[in-house]
């Protein structure tokens, strides 16, 4: 799956919300601080990180492209 974005940047938590894998941004935090999303193939618990296009992210099984 892929999500487009029009700015220079989205922050991990918005980019959980935009690709539907939450339906609240305080989901997203209590995912990303209990270690449950990847970025690029790494574990983030940052959840103000900076994606951009052609970053990926992962969570419950679900990887999502920037582009």
């Amino acid at each position: 799956m892929e999500i487009s974005i029009k700015d220079e940047f989205i922050k991990l938590g918005q980019a959980m919300k935009l690709a539907g894998l939450v339906n609240e941004g305080v989901e997203a935090k209590y995912a990303i601080l209990d270690g449950k999303v990847s970025v690029n193939g790494e574990v983030c618990t940052q959840r103000g990180k900076k994606l951009f296009p052609g970053d990926e992210f992962s969570f419950e099984g679900n990887t999502i492209k920037v582009k």
